[in-house]
């Protein structure tokens, strides 16, 4: 998706340290923050396809939990994260060893819709400038633009 346009619907902002995500989403806020903080879904989320299913970890995320993923970026690799930030239907955001955060929130909209944001956000980062020069947080753009899409789409049908 790099200089090709976004998917529908989807607006996207970014400053030094984040790049997020927003669409629209036909649903209400608290079933939105439900399938988003369950693992099992991450797989069929994932904007860049790097997710593919869960390894440990509750079966809903909650605050300060612990889980694991089963990633693959050319060679599959295990992947543990700690849940960071969390507001029941609102906000959730975790943090693997390299402590960037990826953020999802969520917001109540008119009738049944939400409107739901991915953050990646390096400021947490322990080595921010390492990121920077590696092209994040706007590296990211496409995939968390295709994640909100992902979310958007199991709720449309």
């Amino acid at each position: 998706m790099a200089n090709e346009q976004l998917p529908p619907g989807v607006t996207v902002t970014s400053d030094r340290n984040s790049i997020s995500a927003s669409v629209e989403v036909d649903a209400a806020a608290a079933e939105v923050f439900d399938y988003l903080r369950r693992p099992a879904n991450h797989p069929d989320i994932s904007g860049d396809g790097t997710v593919r299913g869960t390894r440990s970890g509750p079966e809903r995320l909650g605050d300060g939990d612990r889980f694991g993923m089963r990633m693959k970026l050319g060679v599959p690799y295990p992947m543990s994260s700690t849940v960071k930030e969390f507001e029941q239907d609102r906000r959730i955001a975790w943090a693997h060893l390299g402590g960037h955060r990826w953020r999802w929130s969520v917001e109540p909209l008119d009738g049944d819709r939400s409107r739901v944001t991915e953050t990646f956000d390096l400021s947490t980062s322990r080595f921010p400038p390492a990121l920077r020069a590696a092209g994040f947080p706007n590296r990211h753009r496409d995939n968390v633009a295709r994640s909100v899409a992902n979310v958007a789409q199991h709720f449309a049908g």
